[in-house]
């Protein structure tokens, strides 16, 4: 009863910043030492009439000066109205290579009664637009490149990608082309992701996921996510192939955080 308390009351704007390295030697040289902040599962239906935690969180990310920010998805709960009081905190977000996102499974409201499959794309779009309006660059199924002095790296992004009964919607073949025999960030909602087509399919060299927020609760290393997500938390390699997963900020459910503090990840590129 107190954990849940104490996860209710505190849990939930413990903002982490979690300090990670991804080292590679196929990373350009320009390249090293390079510093993104990765954001993911804010949930903002669920910070509704309680601003001030997320002028925090874009405070901190700010002040952290990352070279670039990405967003892993779910950036609602339902619905794109819910940012009706945030988009103008969000879109001071601010890093010299911009924002980059890319939709989760909530996104796309399925979880949401709506009165019409045309609804439910019109809020979609919607939802598209105002992201866009706050200068954050959706890649749908799509790249970009980042560049430094004589020196790029792809930045690449898809739709969500789920295992059932997540949604489907990612085109990783149609997002990479282009890119071949660069260095590749991937952004993918779902970590199981990289295991089904990333690792197999893919030389892809770092992907950032969200989804699992560690069910909410983590004790220890030890969290209910380990018995459904493989990866759920934190770096995982395969070979010099990386996987970060990151734990979220908002909630689901229960509004309750504990040991599972609301992530913010600053991670450094390394040669």
């Amino acid at each position: 009863a107190l954990m849940i308390l104490y996860g209710s009351i505190f849990g939930r704007t413990r903002f982490d910043v979690k300090e990670v390295t991804y080292t590679s030697t196929r990373l350009p040289a320009a390249f090293d030492g390079y510093r993104i902040v990765q954001l993911s599962d804010i949930h903002i239906g669920s910070w509704v009439d309680n601003e001030k935690p997320i002028r925090d969180l874009v405070e901190i990310v700010n002040d952290l000066h990352p070279d670039l920010i990405v967003f892993t998805g779910d950036l609602v709960n339902n619905r794109a109205i819910e940012l009706n009081s945030f988009e103008e905190i969000l879109s001071q977000l601010k890093a010299p290579d911009g924002v980059y996102s890319v939709l989760g499974n909530h996104d796309y409201g399925p979880y949401y009664k709506w009165e019409s499959i045309e609804d439910q794309q019109k809020n979609l779009d919607d939802l598209l637009k105002r992201q866009a309006k706050m200068n954050w660059k959706l890649l749908n199924n799509d790249h970009d490149f980042i560049v430094k002095g004589n020196d790029s790296i792809a930045l690449v992004g898809v739709e969500n990608q789920g295992e059932p009964p997540f949604s489907q919607h990612g085109d990783l073949k149609k997002a990479v082309q282009g890119t071949n025999g660069m260095f590749r960030i991937l952004l993918s909602h779902n970590p199981t992701h990289w295991r089904k087509e990333v690792l197999p399919n893919t030389d892809i060299d770092l992907m950032l996921a969200g989804h699992t927020h560690a069910m909410q609760l983590e004790i220890g290393h030890h969290s209910p996510a380990s018995y459904i997500y493989p990866e759920w938390s934190g770096m995982y390699m395969e070979g010099n192939r990386g996987l970060y997963v990151n734990i979220g900020i908002g909630y689901v459910g229960l509004p309750f955080r504990f040991g599972a503090w609301p992530e913010i990840t600053l991670l450094t590129l390394q040669r």
